[in-house]
């Protein structure tokens, strides 16, 4: 069989539809599909005429034959049919380039007619489809194409060469399908309102149960449930499973269950999770609109006003494009009649249709009540969606509509139908067309206002007429025997995390005394000895010891027996690190008085310890610097280095490198407390599910972390007291009482302000006291951009500060309740907020700390909760390895070297040359992550 262009476009759309139509079946009709195609035909026969008329040329307005392209003349051939040995296409037209010079054929540029404005992927890839027969009758590839399409009969010249290669993979899969002589699976998709072969596969699909049934359902997730043995709605229901939402997720929204879809619909009943939030202050104004999507013009604003029989219904009408702006100011004139309305709609057509409206026309100003009516539109499905599932096969309006009991006096097919009434309005005038769009937008307010009706039923009480099943996805159903299981297994997860080796898991006494769940004969498995590496490695032979502790005088006997010591280490060189096995070798002594051996003093020093300080700072930083968790840790270790090693042992390094660096902490915060200015910054996290605070403290160099239970600022008045320098710091009222020069963070009152303005953009008080801060901040960092903080640059803008506050500030009561809490915190931080004019080096912004912060920030993200002793020293080693990368220093080298200052420690300047220090804008607004 050929694939001619009708298939290939059915193919586009559905597989489905092009077998159907392959094999010569004829659907029930649709109304919609009948018209696109006599607009279509409609259009093209204009187009070629259009064309015939301005082309000067020859015209091969009949058939030429497809041997004879090579040697044409004409310039324009127009229902051109092409066939080849396995493809067939009626071009609508063709344009003919003759030849530029010898040796240069002519140039094809096949034509075709689309009457849409707006053009798809589709409608190109026909197109190529026409210039690949093309090409193959000529044996040379068409390089261009073109379609005239809309309104103004727009030409778009289309690149074949890079659609031909996805044209050639369609058509090979289209050729496979049609000879294997059997239907492909039936998949309903959004063509499935646009096809005439709709009721006839959607009867099939409803016989079979079919996955695609499910709106919203995508192929790849119909595929892996078809990989699980799932093929219909029924199995897919059996498989819902409520799941207890996890701490940090709390807050999220849930996600949206397919399964729990499918369940509703096997059960008709209603399932609900959560409850549906509805804050409706004030009357209800429920909008459908209609509108010609390809134009982008809406034509019918449909408004209804009040819930039950005294509800009144507007229904406003464009008869052309230029009555739209008409019907949208008619729209805001109703509004503002209505005592406090709240507009609610269903689905996203009516939001970008507001959204579209105020941009397109302007004057909302005008109009308060419209404009918060406007900007606090209340969506419907954003409040059934992954909350409320009704027994339907999808979320559309009609079909929650019908099922809660709407009955649409016009039936159509589909909702794109509205799309060709009114054209055919348009077209011929008749009224009742007119009438049936209206009648159907009314129908579409009152579903709306039916739908709002149940939701506050729902939300009222978790039973109704027609059935509501709660499924709480944190609520589990639970019997006293599985109490006491879930006891059990809580008990040994507490009690097998890594930061408690010594409440081991202790089988009888969580169960309580029952031993039918202990294993006969069961022993405990010996502890195996590590296998060392054949290899030699470096022996290093260290001393006897010489005298013994408890009889001075007395000289030890050296013994004829070796005492090896094997240390697992890692050397870091130039070219990267190796494993190495230090084997430590000496004799053990004997005392002739008491008769006690003593073992070398190297060695002894060393039991216990298998890895070596290069192994364990690798492990440190591994876990520090490169936020790896220790089960990763360990697994690198096993893949790279053949080492088996527990996450308890890992522990223990850190723990150990913690207690080693408290001094080097101590130093950080001396230096610190000596420079002149000092950034802090506070971030919550999580100790055990319970909310903790970190605080940083930096002075660009030096970097310190602190953790407290609380909130309270006690601690760091304590620190600072006495600091001759200044302090850099949010708005958080905690620091106003350290008694030192202060600097407010003027990043966060700028992100605030301008939230707030995002917020309220018709408030025209609070936007005049915007401007005017903008006006006085702007020439302010434009010279720090040219002089740096430079006070004898800066120090001239104090007579520009105090002219804001005496205006802006301090003048005229203003009316805006925002405007006055602003103008409360700038009198209130008059003393902190302009610091920096006035004395050198004093920053605007709190980015240092913000910056210190953001490591703690992902790793948060990451670990989600922290353990309160581990937290501490994790904190500890944090504050050092930031130290080291606001120095541009190597934190693994650091930790390698031994020395504990970091100012002092020095890298070689190769070292120091390879690796690139970090860069960090000047100012940038707080990182969101480290926002409290």
């Amino acid at each position: 069989m050929k694939l001619t262009s009708a298939l290939f476009e059915a193919y586009l759309k559905c597989p489905t539809k092009c077998y159907l139509r392959s094999t010569g079946q004829t659907g029930v009709g649709n109304a919609y599909a009948d018209w696109v195609r006599e607009q279509n035909d409609a259009y093209r026969k204009e187009g070629v005429q259009r064309l015939v008329a301005v082309t000067e040329c020859e015209v091969a307005v009949t058939t030429p034959g497809a041997e004879n392209l090579k040697t044409a003349t004409w310039r324009l051939a127009v229902d051109m049919p092409l066939e080849t040995e396995t493809m067939a296409s009626r071009l609508h037209a063709v344009e003919r380039v003759p030849s530029q010079g010898r040796g240069r054929p002519a140039q094809f540029t096949p034509v075709r007619f689309v009457f849409f404005n707006k053009l798809t992927k589709d409608d190109r890839l026909l197109v190529a489809f026409d210039a690949l027969v093309l090409s193959e009758i000529l044996g040379r590839e068409v390089g261009m194409a073109k379609i005239i399409h809309g309104d103004n009969n727009a030409t778009l010249k289309v690149k074949v060469a890079s659609l031909l290669a996805t044209v050639r993979k369609l058509t090979a899969k289209m050729s496979a399908m049609l000879s294997a002589g059997s239907p492909p699976d039936l998949i309903l998709n959004r063509h499935c309102g646009q096809c005439e072969f709709r009721d006839g596969c959607r009867q099939k699909a409803l016989e079979k149960d079919e996955l695609s049934l499910l709106g919203g359902m995508s192929a790849k997730e119909r595929q892996k449930l078809r990989s699980k043995g799932i093929f219909t709605v029924t199995q897919l229901s059996y498989t819902f499973r409520p799941r207890r939402q996890s701490k940090r997720l709390r807050d999220k929204r849930e996600k949206y269950h397919h399964s729990l879809k499918a369940l509703a619909i096997r059960e008709k009943k209603i399932h609900i999770v959560g409850i549906p939030e509805l804050k409706i202050e004030g009357t209800p104004v429920y909008l459908d609109v209609e509108g010609l999507p390809d134009r982008d013009f809406y034509y019918l604003i449909g408004v209804r006003i009040g819930n039950g029989e005294p509800a009144v219904q507007h229904s406003l009408w464009a008869e052309t494009v230029e009555d739209e702006g008409k019907i949208w100011r008619e729209f805001l004139a109703i509004l503002e009649t209505v005592e406090k309305p709240v507009l609610i709609h269903y689905g996203s057509y009516e939001a970008t249709f507001l959204k579209r409206m105020k941009e397109r026309y302007k004057g909302l100003r005008q109009h308060p009540a419209a404009a918060k009516a406007i900007g606090s539109a209340l969506n419907l499905l954003k409040v059934i969606f992954a909350q409320v599932y009704f027994p339907t096969y999808s979320n559309s309006l009609k079909e929650i509509g019908a099922l809660l009991g709407v009955e649409w006096q016009v039936q159509l097919m589909s909702g794109v139908q509205s799309i060709a009434w009114r054209d055919m309005w348009e077209t011929s005038g008749r009224q009742d067309f007119k009438q049936a769009l209206l009648e159907y937008n009314r129908n579409d307010c009152e579903a709306a206002y039916i739908l709002l009706t149940e939701l506050k039923q729902i939300r009222e009480q978790t039973s109704s007429a027609r059935g509501v099943g709660l499924r709480n996805l944190g609520d589990r159903d639970v019997t006293e025997q599985g109490a006491e299981t879930h006891r059990v297994f809580q008990s040994i997860l507490k009690s097998a995390h890594a930061g408690y080796q010594q409440s081991r898991i202790k089988l009888r006494s969580l169960l309580t005394g029952n031993t039918d769940f202990v294993p006969k004969g069961h022993r405990v498995s010996p502890v195996r000895a590590r296998n060392y590496p054949s290899i030699r490695g470096t022996v290093i032979k260290v001393p006897r010891k010489r005298v013994c502790h408890q009889h001075p005088g007395q000289e030890l006997r050296p013994q004829r027996e070796i005492i090896e010591h094997k240390l697992i280490d890692l050397v870091f060189t130039k070219g990267g690190c190796r494993k190495t096995i230090a084997r430590f070798v000496g004799r053990r002594a004997l005392c002739p008085k008491c008769g006690r051996a003593f073992l070398p003093p190297a060695i002894t020093r060393l039991r216990g310890r298998i890895f070596g300080r290069g192994f364990q700072a690798w492990v440190v930083y591994e876990r520090v610097a490169l936020r790896m968790p220790f089960d990763s840790i360990a697994l690198l270790a096993r893949d790279v280095f053949s080492e088996d090693v527990n996450s308890v042992t890992l522990i223990n390094f850190l723990n150990q490198f913690a207690s080693e660096y408290g001094s080097t902490e101590k130093r950080l915060l001396e230096r610190m407390l000596g420079s002149s200015v000092i950034h802090v910054d506070e971030t919550k996290i999580s100790i055990t599910g319970t909310d903790h605070y970190v605080w940083v403290l930096t002075d660009g160099e030096h970097v310190v972390f602190r953790l407290t239970a609380t909130r309270e600022t006690t601690w760091i008045h304590r620190l600072l007291e006495g600091y001759q320098g200044t302090l850099v710091s949010d708005f958080y009222g905690g620091y106003d009482g350290i008694r030192c020069r202060q600097q407010k963070c003027l990043v966060h009152l700028i992100r605030d302000l301008n939230d707030d303005l995002w917020k309220n953009p018709f408030d025209s008080d609070y936007e005049s006291f915007v401007v005017a801060v903008r006006n006085l901040l702007i020439p302010i960092f434009c010279d720090i951009d040219r002089f740096d903080l430079k006070a004898r640059h800066l120090r001239k803008h104090m007579k520009e500060v105090r002219r804001f506050y005496e205006f802006n500030v301090c003048g005229p009561e203003t009316r805006g309740e925002i405007t006055a809490t602003y103008q409360k915190r700038f009198i209130r931080y008059r003393a902190s907020m302009f610091t920096f004019l006035e004395n050198d080096g004093v920053p605007w912004n709190n980015n240092a700390a913000e910056r210190a912060l953001r490591h703690l920030a992902i790793q948060r993200k990451i670990s989600g909760s922290f353990f309160a002793a581990g937290a501490e020293r994790y904190l500890r080693l944090l504050g050092i390895a930031q130290s080291c990368r606001f120095q541009s220093k190597s934190f693994l080298r650091f930790l390698l070297s031994g020395s504990h200052d970091v100012d002092i420690y020095k890298e070689s300047p190769r070292r120091r040359r390879r690796r690139s220090p970090t860069s960090e804008p000047k100012a940038l607004p707080a990182d969101e992550s480290t926002q409290k």
